[in-house]
């Protein structure tokens, strides 16, 4: 009988090291769950795809520690908050610096991007709640209100509220248009880490250090209910994209909850430790967490895992699995969040008015700016991120399909349910086979609320905002001029990006040229390595091959490294590249490489015999790196697949 598969429902997809010193924040990117941005000690912001151990992009100009990061929901700017409490916003697609925002005089804690405007919320160790326009640099309106430090911001899905988490043990409700605070949740019994909207109806989730998480009914400004019994202090959490249920990434495993009644549905063990930030993309939960310098990803199969109650009346659904059972049919408890289904545009300018600050533009902010920079660091995956598929829309290849679970290796391990403490128990049982139907909730007639007290802000009214600037622009049938004109800007966009590239390309390429001048090939080879691009690498080996007495064994050490990485490019013509100089290595230098190591040791000192020596096992113990891939490549079919047949014949001699 053969041996069932097992799946795993949670594993580790890669750990990496993410800067030089500690890393000091992160963020995934809500849009995709592929994109990973992080901020270290070293002042950097560094970008990363979640599945690829190579830095994307690497952004500077801070200069104190970078204590906040967030993407915006198409993943195309990114906003970061330093210790010294200046803010940088940079355009990803342009790989350049868009904004820098000063005014905070502490830490930033808390950043968040409004849904439609572009506007940016800022939280800061000085108690203080910032909205920014980044088309202008400006601080349209501050928010007072909490005693303590702010820790996190989420705009509401329409775009109307604010909600802030603090150390003061508070959340609070702003509503952006009226510039006042609609309401104050009290409750939590310690610092508020993080707060989440639902994505649908008017309801709010905060999660606290006091190892709890209270759920609040944003109509009637009062507590729906609260889950105890976290394992630890409460860092992050997220709801399923349908809203079916809230995600608490715990001390070591993901918990599912539901409020109405609040009950744990399921607990998934998942070695990730603190786990920072979570994101959903195609029924997979990533889930982040950093120690030190390095970053960790962990990815759990949602299918796998149990998101709501069951009902029990039908025998076919009950032979279901678990996690394929239906949801109970209910109609939401509460209003719906009524986002228009338009085409967002930029909204329009805001009028300069005394609550920006009254500042324009300073040499120290333009000079800021200059010193600031987005350096592109992998070429190959910049481009398969960030340029267009086609002129109209991105279609990013790093949306396609799930990660792929590793093959299983301990079946007890599949899936975890944690064991509930007894006082767990009496709280919010784990739902089992069994026990597979819950009362229908019956709504009556709606109570009149009292109206909540109203809590001015800084200023009783945001002077030159209006409703309409948080709001997506509702987009008018054009005429057919219009629509061209847009698709053209769409290339344009695509068009300058790729400048961006092609520019740094040269700037590299120059450098290498310079030093190639010198008539000192080996230190115009290491200059191309240094600089991390492997394009301006196939440029300077398309020459060096056509002239085989440049070749030297000193540089064959500097080039092999080199060569491994174009053999398992993507790109047909750096694997075309790398098979050519591999061929001319292995054809000048191999017989003269093993005859030296198979060569009895010499009597006295030769310093120049040992030095060749040296060089020739350091070729060895690459060359043998690279015969693995080559054998394993040797089976392709077409020009690659004879290639690297022939090299694995030419390598035949290492075994």
């Amino acid at each position: 009988m053969a041996t069932p598969v097992v799946t795993k429902t949670a594993w580790k997809l890669q750990e990496i090291v993410a800067h030089a010193s500690n890393v000091s924040s992160l963020v995934l990117g809500k849009g995709s769950g592929r994109l990973l941005a992080t901020g270290g000690d070293d002042c950097r912001v560094n970008l990363w795809s979640i599945n690829k151990p190579n830095c994307i992009m690497s952004l500077t100009g801070h200069t104190s520690p970078v204590e906040s990061v967030r993407l915006n929901t198409p993943e195309e700017l990114i906003v970061a908050g330093s210790q010294s409490g200046s803010i940088r916003v940079w355009d990803l697609e342009a790989a350049k610096i868009l904004r820098t925002l000063m005014g905070h005089k502490a830490n930033i804690c808390s950043l968040d991007f409004h849904p439609y405007g572009e506007f940016v919320a800022s939280g800061s160790q000085d108690t203080n709640i910032k909205l920014w326009d980044i088309r202008r640099k400006g601080c349209v309106f501050r928010y007072r209100g909490h005693s303590q430090a702010v820790r996190c911001l989420r705009f509401s899905p329409d775009g109307k509220w604010l909600a802030s988490a603090a150390d003061d043990h508070t959340v609070k409700l702003w509503d952006l248009t009226a510039g006042k605070m609609m309401s104050e949740f009290p409750g939590h019994a310690g610092p508020v880490n993080v707060v989440e909207f639902h994505p649908n109806e008017y309801l709010l989730a905060s999660g606290s250090s006091d190892r709890t998480i209270r759920f609040w009914d944003l109509e009637k400004f009062q507590v729906v209910s609260c889950i105890e019994g976290e394992p630890g202090p409460v860092r992050s959490i997220l709801f399923n994209p349908d809203g079916c249920c809230l995600y608490s990434g715990c001390q070591d495993s993901l918990r599912v909850y539901g409020w109405e009644p609040e009950r744990c549905f399921d607990v998934v063990l998942v070695n990730w430790g603190k786990v920072a930030d979570l994101a959903i993309c195609n029924n997979q939960l990533i889930g982040v967490a950093f120690s030190q310098s390095n970053v960790s990803s962990y990815v759990v199969d949602l299918t796998r895992v149990t998101r709501t109650g069951m009902v029990a009346q039908d025998p076919v659904q009950d032979s279901l699995p678990l996690a394929q059972q239906p949801p109970l049919p209910t109609a939401p408890l509460r209003r719906i969040y009524e986002r228009p289904s338009t085409t967002c545009s930029k909204p329009q300018r805001v009028k300069q008015n005394s609550e920006s600050e009254r500042r324009s533009p300073s040499s120290e902010d333009d000079r800021d700016e200059r010193e600031s920079r987005a350096e592109i660091q992998n070429a190959e995956d910049y481009n398969e991120i960030f340029q267009p598929k086609n002129s109209i829309s991105r279609t990013p290849p790093r949306r396609s399909e799930p990660f792929p679970a590793p093959p299983e290796d301990d079946t007890a391990t599949a899936k975890e349910a944690a064991k509930p403490s007894p006082a767990m128990d009496t709280q919010f049982p784990v739902p089992n086979l069994e026990v597979l139907s819950w009362p229908q909730v019956i709504t009556s007639t709606p109570v009149p609320k009292a109206e909540p007290a109203i809590i001015p802000a800084a200023r009783n009214e945001p002077i030159g905002l209006k409703a309409s600037d948080f709001l997506p622009a509702v987009k008018i049938p054009q005429q057919t001029e219009l629509v061209d004109e847009d698709a053209m800007s769409q290339i344009r966009k695509g068009h300058d990006t790729m400048c961006v590239v092609l520019t740094s390309r040269h700037k590299n390429l120059d450098t290498v040229r310079a030093m190639w001048t010198t008539g000192d090939i080996k230190t115009s080879v290491d200059s191309a390595v240094a600089i991390n691009d492997l394009s301006v690498v196939v440029d300077l080996l398309n020459i060096v091959n056509q002239k085989a007495s440049l070749w030297k064994l000193d540089l064959c050490t500097t080039i092999l490294p080199q060569i491994e990485k174009l053999l398992q490019s993507k790109y047909e013509s750096y694997v075309q590249t790398g098979c050519t100089s591999l061929k001319l290595i292995l054809q000048r230098f191999l017989p003269l490489i093993t005859d030296i190591l198979a060569a009895p040791p010499s009597v006295g000192v030769d310093i120049s015999r040992e030095e060749r020596l040296h060089k020739c096992r350091l070729c060895y113990k690459q060359l043998k790196s690279i015969s693995g891939l080559v054998k394993s490549k040797s089976g392709l079919s077409g020009r690659h697949g004879s290639a690297f047949r022939e090299l694995h014949l030419l390598m035949a001699s290492l075994d």
